[in-house]
């Protein structure tokens, strides 16, 4: 039987931002709502960290938590443009966020190291990398995407896609083979 896994909120905003905002906007290719998609995921594990089972790791369960929260954005934008995705939130969300949408430092989410956001906030860069991965081959962009994107296991990635460990690792060489090479053309080093 597996051990029982723990929360650690303390952390999550330096272990897991990039990665859930790169995936976040991997799927809206909005920046701005990208981060808030990002916020409101840790905000609602804040507030339902009770009923973490530890049936998975912290970081899949909030990867499942912020799937669900872009699930929802799309859901309600279908029916209403352009509403934004936290009018629905408790209104204590105040107390966790500054009014520009970022973290407050007191409770302990926001990091200084600036240069480590500065990639992630170049839509650019970003724009450029999905046409790029869209010129891969389907499993090939994939495989890069879960890997590399959503952060997931080699296990995980194999599991998805029904391939051998070998097989996998064929194509991420593959894919970062064409990724620099593409990223080069397109003046990205």
């Amino acid at each position: 039987m597996s051990e029982t896994k723990t929360l650690d909120p303390s952390n999550w905003s330096e272990k897991y931002t990039n990665q859930l905002f790169a995936f976040a906007y991997t799927r809206t290719k909005n920046q701005a709502l990208s981060e808030d998609l990002v916020q409101d995921t840790f905000f609602s594990a804040l507030k339902a960290k009770e009923n973490f089972k530890g049936k998975s790791t912290e970081k899949t369960w909030l990867y499942s938590i912020l799937k669900n929260k872009i699930i929802d954005y799309y859901r309600k934008s279908s029916t209403k443009k352009e509403k934004n995705i936290l009018d629905d939130e408790d209104k204590s969300s105040d107390a966790i966020f500054a009014q520009n949408g970022h973290w407050k430092n007191s409770d302990g989410f926001v990091t200084s190291k600036n240069e480590a956001s500065l990639l992630i906030e170049n839509k650019e860069f970003y724009e450029i990398l999905d046409k790029c991965l869209a010129n891969l081959p389907l499993k090939t962009e994939r495989a890069f995407r879960m890997k590399h994107i959503e952060g997931l296991e080699t296990q995980e990635v194999c599991k998805e896609l029904e391939i051998s460990a070998s097989n996998y690792w064929v194509l991420l060489h593959r894919a970062r083979l064409s990724l620099r090479d593409c990223l080069s053309k397109n003046k990205i080093k």
